[in-house]
């Protein structure tokens, strides 16, 4: 009898110990399941940010293909709102070419035949005026054709007459200049030879009109070419103003600044464009010159 309840006590404690064991394997086997899953998800979140970083880098490297491919297709297509835009600019910009040039051209011949007092004083102010940012202009006058301004009654701000007026302001100056600089470098003898002939002081600037005339155009072509890309004269006085007085220039700025970054760059294209052609002009006219 004592022999059985002894080998019950050692049973009990055989059983009562592999039971711990069991639970011991058990919380193992709990925790590095716990582990591999933490593990498993660690790489499934690792694997998901490398495919997300690699769809972005791969959004980033198709943006600007495909704004170019869709400011190409504008442009063949035609887009009604883009070339409106375009013509707007060369409409406005060449009104202030022809008005700057007939200010200009017989200023700049009269000045370069004549001597007289502050000449050299001009032609300084001159140089320095081709230099001016195009925001000074428009600055000045915002101040005078605004409601409040001198011109005020006039009622010019916001419309595109106000941006033919400030790109006039902008290259007269670059024309009046050059034109000087065509007719000074001009055979000196000529108007002697023109003054013994008898020739009247209108016919000796139509006679260098005549032999000049390449070197004029040609600063015609570079006056064009400073107002057709300048942004800060249509921006203040012109208002941005679709349909009205949107320029190339200022409907670039609005539309990267939408994120219409097809619509801005094909304007881009178009402006490049026109000067590469006011650049070819140019050289042709340079070519004539020599």
């Amino acid at each position: 009898m004592k022999f059985y309840k002894i080998s019950i006590i050692i049973f009990f404690l055989c059983f009562i110990s592999l039971q711990a064991e069991v639970e011991n394997e058990i919380l193992n086997l709990d925790s590095s399941i716990e582990t591999d899953s933490i593990y498993v998800e660690s790489v499934s979140e690792n694997s998901i940010s490398i495919i997300e970083t690699k769809n972005k880098e791969i959004k980033n490297n198709n943006f600007f293909i495909d704004a170019i491919y869709s400011s190409f297709k504008l442009i063949i297509n035609f887009d009604d709102s883009l070339f409106y835009v375009v013509l707007t600019s060369l409409k406005v910009s060449l009104i202030a070419v022809v008005i700057a040039s007939i200010i200009s051209i017989p200023l700049g011949v009269i000045v370069a035949l004549n001597n007289f007092l502050g000449k050299n004083f001009l032609i300084t102010c001159l140089n320095t005026l081709m230099a001016i940012p195009t925001v000074v202009i428009g600055l000045i006058l915002y101040g005078l054709l605004n409601r409040q301004g001198l011109l005020g009654d006039a009622e010019l701000l916001y419309t595109p007459l106000a941006i033919v007026i400030g790109q006039c302001i902008l290259i007269i100056p670059i024309i009046w200049n050059l034109s000087i600089v065509a007719i000074t470098s001009s055979d000196p003898r000529l108007k002697h030879k023109c003054t013994l002939l008898g020739a009247s002081q209108i016919q000796v600037i139509l006679i260098y009109f005549s032999e000049r005339r390449f070197a004029l155009i040609a600063a015609i072509v570079t006056g064009f070419g400073r107002a057709i890309g300048e942004v800060g004269i249509a921006m203040m006085l012109g208002g941005n103003i679709e349909g009205f007085t949107r320029t190339m220039t200022t409907a670039i700025a609005l539309e990267t600044n939408k994120g219409s970054f097809d619509f801005a760059l094909g304007l881009g294209f178009m402006l490049l464009v026109i000067a590469f052609f006011v650049n070819i002009i140019l050289h042709y006219f340079q070519l004539k010159i020599k």
